[in-house]
């Protein structure tokens, strides 16, 4: 089936800045699960205020650096994802409480939803995670962020990529990751490479049991650890 590559992407989001505030949002002494639980929620609401359409940002970029221009989203994931949102909700609720919210909640969540609903494979988003093993630097060899804040990012997926089980990871693989429920992890090689394991069993804390086995196992034998 050919899936409609839909309107051209042209903004570029300022990234940078983007980080910059979600990060000043995001109170120092939270729980690292709980950061990951704002900071998506955050981030689309920044990108939504630069751009109108947080969502299609996204996927643009996804687009770009993976060369794949067929992404697209999945519906029974998308309402999946809202009919079980209800924390998304309340956090997203609570941070507007505190003025840490641009746009309006139930607009924010919508684009969320669907940013968590595009369709990828594994080698795919490996390429995409190439951007931060690259320091910022874009497939086509532009700087989207600056490497300061590519090593920001770098070190927020390894404190709180993986929910609470972020400590764990530190110890077991020694890499940036970020994981998703779908069962997907990502891990980023500083200046070498980015790699993603896939496994559709997850443990309690919401990873999946063999991609972190494969990935342990990849970080062991290449000694890759940054630690």
């Amino acid at each position: 089936m050919t899936v409609n590559a839909g309107p051209t992407f042209e903004y570029t989001p300022d990234y940078a800045e983007i980080t910059r505030r979600v990060m000043s949002a995001v109170a120092p002494h939270i729980g690292a699960g709980q950061v990951a639980d704002y900071i998506p929620d955050l981030v689309t609401d920044q990108l939504l205020s630069y751009t109108g359409d947080a969502f299609e940002g996204v996927r643009g970029l996804l687009r770009a650096e993976t060369g794949n221009p067929y992404l697209h989203l999945d519906g029974v994931t998308e309402g999946s994802e809202a009919r079980t949102g209800d924390r998304n909700r309340a956090l997203a609720y609570l941070m507007a409480d505190f003025d840490n919210m641009i746009g309006p909640v139930p607009e924010v969540l919508d684009h969320y939803f669907r940013q968590c609903s595009i369709m990828i494979t594994a080698s795919e988003l490996a390429r995409a995670g190439l951007l931060f093993a690259r320091h910022g630097e874009r497939a086509d060899g532009t700087r989207l962020i600056r490497r300061a804040e590519a090593r920001r990012i770098n070190a927020l997926m390894l404190t709180c990529g993986t929910y609470d089980e972020a400590g764990e990871f530190a110890y077991r693989v020694g890499l940036p990751c970020k994981s998703g429920v779908g069962g997907g992890i990502l891990a980023v090689v500083p200046d070498r490479c980015a790699v993603v394991a896939w496994g559709p069993g997850l443990d309690v804390k919401g990873n999946s049991v063999s991609a972190t086995v494969a990935l342990e196992t990849f970080a062991a034998t290449g000694g890759l650890s940054i630690f």
